[in-house]
């Protein structure tokens, strides 16, 4: 089996469309919107593996079944431990807080943990 998307609560779409696209090379599709709900939504594509569903509408914050939850995190994959580096600082000097990292897991993954936008949290790994 293939995971085909992760899905994400998000207040404002736009700005988390550009973080994804700006710092993780996604490519964004179109943007849906059901006006009837006020659900809108967009699918974000990577080069490789699943795609992103970034998510916001008045049921995010009404409680509907899913809504909120959020998720502990997505992790992208940079390739090397520099890249790892790399991409941690280039995060933290644009501001974003970097939670944990670069660094070596108790189980030998070399990683980062940055909050995005919202606070999501985002893991870089090689």
């Amino acid at each position: 089996m293939k995971l085909e998307h992760v899905a994400l609560w998000v207040k404002d779409l736009e700005r988390a469309k550009d973080f994804f696209i700006r710092y993780f090379g996604g490519r964004a599709g179109k943007r849906y919107e059901n006006t009837r709900t006020g659900f809108c939504s967009y699918f974000i594509s990577f080069e490789e593996g699943a795609r992103l569903e970034i998510m916001s509408g008045p049921a995010a914050e009404e409680g509907a079944p899913g809504a909120g939850a959020g998720y502990a995190h997505a992790a992208f994959r940079a390739g090397s431990k520099e890249q790892v580096d790399a991409l941690t600082r280039r995060l933290r000097e644009d501001g974003f807080r970097v939670v944990s990292g670069p660094r070596v897991t108790g189980d030998g993954y070399y990683e980062s943990c940055v909050e995005g936008p919202e606070g999501s949290l985002v893991e870089i790994t090689v």
